[in-house]
């Protein structure tokens, strides 16, 4: 009889720090990430992260992106609940992914937007700032759809012993980064998100324009996986730059260990908004234990234990913003 394989260890860090250009105007950081799990290094893991878009119309921005991530991270967990009588049938669990998920998740954000609504209605202040700035038909928009005002992105990944969910609304990217090192998008590129546009939680057809797949562990599975805001993808010059983050990241790993990088995220973010696009940026890494322990032990040894990653692998910030023509804010136009 073979040996039954023990589930895979994974660990997840993330981070969200506001823009430079955001801090200097005194405006809050509009992204937001959440994990949820059922124990500190156990199966599921769920990572769900928001970016608000933060345009003049989308004055509640803040708020949109911190109930997106609460939103879905608790739906996908209530989801993963619920499949796991059934976790082996992944056509059925694939079906239900793009059916359900979407739709109900767009249903809740909804839900819980009309609620802050309720509770908090607009205030004059607010609605003579939209008209200031972006003029009546602004105004005349916020008040058609109010959900414009909390409008906001979401980048999910869900992580069980058999599949990996992968559910995306607008812009950001989802990597995945194999053993090898070799780095892929997780979701095809949606050729409708470019200059400053992108599909939101906001639009009345929202649920028609999630990206969504399953990704059944029949192989190996990825080393790690890269969630990313567009605040941090658009600090490189081109997404090659960005790419070569996914397999810098997996070399420090291997080389310093988790706990080392975990704690040297918040800098590196920092760092990058102020070198790169001035935007809001967040950053969550789910790894898979057992890739990140093929060290080259050789190379391990080598590496003193004070060793300042970021300056070893600069390439996980962009040198300076003269190289990213894609710094500025992110203003997001979605109506």
């Amino acid at each position: 009889m073979a040996a039954q394989r023990s589930p895979a260890e994974w660990r997840v860090m993330g981070e969200t720090v506001p823009g430079a250009s955001h801090l200097r105007a005194g405006i809050p950081n509009q992204d937001a990430i959440l994990q949820m799990r059922e124990s500190g290094r156990g199966l599921p893991v769920v990572v769900s992260v928001s970016d608000g878009h933060g345009s003049d119309k989308c004055f509640r921005s803040d708020r949109g992106s911190r109930f997106a991530v609460k939103e879905a991270a608790q739906l996908v967990v209530e989801f993963l609940d619920e499949s796991r009588g059934h976790a082996t049938d992944h056509a059925a669990i694939e079906s239900r992914v793009r059916d359900y998920l979407p739709r109900e998740f767009v249903r809740r954000w909804r839900e819980a937007v009309e609620a802050d609504l309720k509770a908090r209605p607009f205030t004059e202040a607010e609605l003579e700032t939209v008209e200031k700035k972006d003029g009546p038909h602004a105004l005349k928009l916020v008040a058609g759809n109010p959900l414009l005002a909390y409008g906001a992105t979401s980048l999910t990944v869900a992580v069980e012993e058999s599949f990996i969910i992968y559910l995306q609304l607008g812009d950001g990217e989802i990597l995945n980064v194999a053993a090898k090192g070799e780095v892929t998008r997780a979701l095809p590129e949606d050729e409708r998100l470019f200059a400053n546009e992108t599909t939101s939680l906001c639009t009345r057809d929202a649920e028609e324009n999630f990206r969504v797949r399953l990704q059944t562990l029949a192989g190996e599975a990825p080393a790690l996986i890269i969630i990313s805001t567009d605040g941090y993808v658009n600090s490189f010059s081109d997404s090659a730059g960005f790419f070569k983050v996914g397999s810098d990241l997996l070399d420090m790993l291997r080389t310093d260990g988790f706990d080392p990088i975990n704690a040297s995220l918040k800098g590196w973010l920092e760092e990058a908004t102020r070198s790169g696009s001035g935007d809001d940026c967040t950053l969550g890494l789910v790894c898979r234990m057992d890739a990140l322990v093929k060290a080259d032990e050789k190379q391990r040894a080598e590496t003193d234990d004070t060793t300042d990653t970021s300056a070893t692998y600069a390439g996980v910030v962009p040198e300076s913003a003269a190289q990213s023509p894609t710094a500025q804010p992110d203003d997001e136009q979605n109506a």
